[in-house]
């Protein structure tokens, strides 16, 4: 026998057999229970056996069966005959229950489908599903399944539980829950969730003009506005005939009844004495212990085809239709059902991964424009061409750029990387700088007016995350064993327990009585200070740990390129027929450092992630606002230090403390040579480095969030098609992995804020870094929406009015992008350099750059380089001889045997003067554009504004009417005459005048 509870109100438990047999062509019933007293009603009755007297018989038998065994004693005939006929009596009645039996489960069968989301009385919604597995050893998880499944039920919920028999693997069982509307009531007016009291009818005059160009990109009205547009108000238990309550089963959508369970299961305890014992409470424990396997919501249907049942809703089908699809990525997203089916958190995060990809549409048009004219201006580069000419750029000997094993070489051979290095390092390269300093405001205040309107759209204006202050975290409650008192909630507490009749008080007494009545937990501040110096610890453990690795890619770098400079020599790469003239020491160092930096970068990431969760969960929290703050600051700081650190390094660091031959600085006092950048300048490299990085973590990115859940629905597919039978094969289908819970969302946000990083800290040296993100997101919002509607489990709704820390921590990197990219532009770039020597240097007088190169080339004599610094016989060059009395190399110093030889040129301090100037000027005016316009737009629109006065004016008015209405029903009821006025004149006087008469 396999057990099928079911308990609707005070109905009995039911027990059926797998091997019954039934005949479906027996009774023409079909299922209609009510939800108050889960009675079956019939279509047609051709049978004489009705479920009503089913249920009577069933009762009557009880009570033969209790005044049968009172007469056992009695031995005689007349006692005997007595018996005989009870028991003939009895045996139909057992045939009748039998058949009851039989056809209440033939019914289930029939009515509960694979798309079902209700019990098997058809009627009660799946609000939340609990899966466990029956193990051998598992005798306390059963006692505590035991103690808080009964907890549930004492509370309120209503629970059923499906066989393993009806699991694929045979083993796991299914608790499902179902909140009753005293429960949903209850709590909806405890956690101040708005519902609609009437239709909107403010006129929606937002038509833009030349509208019918967006045609091609919109959805269908039913799918952007699936609910018309109400006047709402936080539910009020004791004025429920205010709201518009069509309907109590669907009233509250399905998110919302996730939501309200999910609270009173991370509240609920699994101990016998819940006011006793507070660690043994909440779900999320239980999960951990592994007394449950799983705990989700149920998604509505299948994801590739409507629900069969027409009480059932279709809009998972919906969103994978016209949002999860990949050829739908020029199509606008269907914001408000998602927002309907996944909770106002989920939605906010898409419509701003959506408004951000929109934007970036403008940036990637202009830096791929920046890229072409680069590229258009190839024959204007003069300083490239001297570079490559045999009679400037040959005939110039550069000195070895390492010790012993690197000689001399000749200029010519980086006209491959002066041609590379154009491309980007133009005068393009200044204007989308700052243009990205404006775009990067431009977007932050347009998200900041998107975000105010679906506030309002969304009933999120009044939403203020200090109404989550009071809702503290189960770990909160349960690890902190002190209370003190609680001056906030004390009064309302005291209130709340002399009037708790109803189960408002069944529900919230024991909870209240502990948590908020009088007391409530708190973490001593000495516990509260160590947690928090050894979380601090931790963090800046491990970005000393991204430093000195760091610092070993610059070991590698260093000690790599002296060996392939002495490879290299004379290019003997040229053997290679595609590839091999483009190969150089730089560039082999430079895109194998960048790679194994990569690498470092994944792993670190990986170990950090866990370690972030692990220091969060000791520091303990109050709240779930509080979690994911702390969460967000180390892991963004953590790879904010982890990804961009290589980036800061090339860009401000490299070739900047070099020296000059004779007196060259060495990393740390070794005998490793400080890195210096080649005649075409280091942006080249700051370009590579940022390409490996930016690309190779976008891909790895989307291999990991699409190849792996595709290969684990493949699998998960071939299981279903080996049980085909099995009633519950698309629960374990759909759940199969982890959910798009808050960890997953809040991982979801780091990484776009990284990419957000990447095309505005560093875009002056890479302008297509904006196309790539582009085509990177308009993968990533249809991945995202494909795994969250068919590979993972409906998580559960939350709400959240805004993108939280994350937008503070967006308009800290659009301050830093300004400083960064002046300073890339002044430093790691040329173009100062470039400007100074054409407006002030140019010996003819032009304003061209000819002798430019032959400027910026320093002389040494060779003759005094230490004997221990110059480079072997053997490694120099064939066509360098004897003659050659002295090197080049890239700086402003006087040459040998002059009065101030080797020192700077007054050249160097005039360009340096030119770079800060530059920075200062760069910055002083993204700076005031930026505030500019921060100023001329406003962060809530002006329509925005006046539509939520007026409908602040309208809710304030309907409660208003509502109010005196009822006043006027109570004083009509009132047997005292208190009142002496007719009701009658009441319609006719102003509604001062009522209430004040009246009172």
């Amino acid at each position: 026998m396999h057990r099928i509870t079911g308990r609707a109100g005070g109905d009995s438990l039911i027990e059926m057999s797998p091997t019954d047999s039934f005949n479906d062509d027996v009774n023409g019933y079909h299922l209609h229970v009510s939800s108050n007293t889960g009675s079956l009603q019939p279509e047609q009755s051709p049978s004489p056996l009705t479920p009503d007297v089913c249920v009577e018989t069933c009762d009557s038998l009880n009570t033969s069966l209790a005044s049968l065994a009172q007469s056992e004693h009695s031995d005689s005939p007349q006692h005997e005959s007595e018996t005989l006929e009870r028991i003939e009596a009895l045996t139909g009645q057992w045939r009748k229950r039998a058949q009851f039996l039989k056809f209440r489960s033939r019914i289930d069968k029939q009515q509960h489908s694979k798309d079902s989301v209700f019990f098997r009385d058809g009627v009660r919604r799946i609000d939340f599903v609990l899966s466990y597995l029956d193990d051998k050893d598992g005798e306390r998880k059963q006692e505590r399944r035991k103690m808080y499944e009964a907890n549930l039920v004492n509370v309120g919920l209503e629970l059923e539980t499906e066989d393993k028999s009806e699991s694929d693997d045979g083993k796991t069982y299914f608790v499902k829950i179902h909140a009753p509307w005293e429960v949903l009531a209850t709590y909806a007016d405890v956690l101040k969730i708005k519902v609609p009291f009437k239709v909107n009818d403010i006129p929606d005059d937002g038509d833009m003009p030349m509208n019918w160009l967006s045609t091609p990109f919109r959805l269908p009205e039913h799918i952007m506005h699936p609910d018309p547009d109400y006047f709402t108000a936080p539910f009020d238990k004791s004025k429920s005939d205010f709201f518009l309550i069509d309907d109590k089963a669907t009233f509250f959508p399905p998110s919302v009844r996730n939501r309200i369970v999910y609270y009173i299961l991370s509240r609920c305890s699994y101990f016998k004495d819940e006011c006793g014992v507070k660690d043994k409470k909440g779900i999320k424990r239980l999960l951990n212990n592994c007394t449950y396997t799983a705990a989700f919501p149920l998604h509505d249907s299948r994801y590739w085809t409507k629900a069969k049942d027409a009480n059932c809703e279709s809009e998972r089908y919906h969103l994978h239709k016209h949002w999860a699809r990949f050829f739908c990525f020029y199509k606008e997203q269907p914001l408000n059902l998602i927002r309907k089916y996944y909770g106002e958190k989920i939605g906010i995060y898409f419509a701003w991964l959506g408004f951000y990809t929109e934007m970036l549409l403008f940036a990637a048009i202009v830096g791929t424009l920046c890229f072409v004219y680069g590229f258009l201006t190839f024959d204007d580069n003069q300083w490239s061409k001297d570079i490559c000419s045999a009679e400037i750029g040959g005939n110039i000997v550069m000195c070895p750029l390492c010790d012993k094993k690197c000689g001399y070489w000749k200029l010519n051979s980086t006209c491959n990387s002066s041609w590379q290095s154009h491309l980007f390092d133009n005068v393009g390269t200044v204007f989308f700088a700052i243009f990205m300093a404006i775009w990067v405001t431009l977007f932050l205040e347009f998200w900041k007016r998107r975000q105010a309107r679906l506030e309002y759209e969304w009933d999120l204006v009044d939403f203020e995350e200090e109404q989550q202050q009071l809702q503290l975290r189960p770990e909160y409650e349960t690890k902190c064993t002190n209370r003190k008192l609680n001056r906030i909630t004390q009064e309302m507490e005291l209130v709340l327990n002399r009037t708790s009749t109803d189960l408002m008080g069944k529900l919230l007494l024991c909870w209240a009585t502990v948590t908020l009545w009088e007391m409530e937990p708190y973490l001593p501040i000495t516990s509260k200070c160590a947690r928090t110096c050894l979380s601090g610890a931790t963090v800046l453990l491990w970005i000393s740990l991204i430093i000195a690795c760091i610092i070993g890619v610059i070991a590698y770098r260093l000690a790599v390129y002296a060996a392939f400079a002495s490879i290299m020599k004379d290019n003997p790469t040229s053997n290679l027929q595609v590839v091999g003239p483009y190969i150089t020491p730089q560039l082999a160092t430079s895109v194998t450092a960048s790679c194994i930096n990569f690498v470092i970068i994944m792993i670190l990431n990986l170990m950090y992630e866990r370690v972030a969760v692990w220091i969060t969960d000791m520091e303990i929290p109050k709240t779930h606002l509080e979690y994911e703050n702390k969460l967000t600051v180390k892991m963004f700081l953590f790879q904010f230090v982890n990804y961009y650190s290589s980036c800061f390094y090339v860009a401000f660091f490299k070739g900047k403390f070099v020296g000059y031959p004779g007196n060259y600085a060495y990393m740390f006092g070794s005998t490793l040579r400080n890195e210096e950048c080649d005649p075409g300048g280091c942006l080249i490299e700051l370009t590579t480095q940022l390409v490996i990085v930016m690309t190779g973590k976008q891909v790895w990115g989307n291999i990991q969030e699409a190849l792996v859940p595709w290969m684990m629905n493949w699998w998960g597919s071939r299981k279903a098609r080996n049980h085909p039978e099995s009633l519950y094969s698309r629960w374990e289908q759909d759940h199969d992995l982890q959910g798009f819970g808050q960890l997953g969302l809040f991982y979801e946000y780091l990484e776009m804020v990284i990419q957000f990083g990447f095309i505005t800290l560093f875009v002056a040296s890479f302008p297509l870094a904006p196309l790539l993100a582009l085509i990177n997101n308009i993968i990533e919002v249809r991945v995202d929406a494909w795994k969250l509607t068919t590979q993972f489990r409906r998580p559960v709704a939350a709400k959240a009015h805004s993108i939280g820390a994350w937008e503070e921590i967006l308009n800290g990197m659009a301050v830093l992008s300004v400083v960064t990219n002046a300073f890339i532009v002044a430093f790691t770039s040329d173009m100062i350099p470039r400007l100074v020597y054409m407006y002030a240097y140019n010996p003819d007088g032009e304003l061209n750059m000819k002798g430019y190169i032959s400027n910026s080339l320093s002389s040494f004599n060779i003759s005094v380089i230490p004997a221990e610094n110059r480079p072997d016989d053997d490694e120099n060059p064939s066509w360098f001889n004897s003659s050659i009395d002295t090197c080049r190399y890239r700086d402003y110093r006087y040459p040998s045997g002059h009065e101030k030889q080797y020192s700077h040129t007054m050249q160097f301090w005039h360009i340096l003067a030119a770079k800060l100037a530059f920075i200062i000027i760069m910055e002083h005016v993204a700076f005031l554009v930026k505030f500019f316009v921060a100023w001329m737009i406003p962060d809530v629109p002006s329509d925005v504004r006046a539509r939520v006065k007026r409908e602040r004016y309208l809710v304030q008015e309907y409660l208003h009417n509502y109010e005196v209405e009822k006043l006027k029903i109570q004083l009509s009821q009132d047997v005292h005459e208190e009142c002496n006025c007719s009701p009658m004149i009441y319609p006719c006087l102003p509604k001062h005048e009522v209430l004040s008469e009246c009172l």
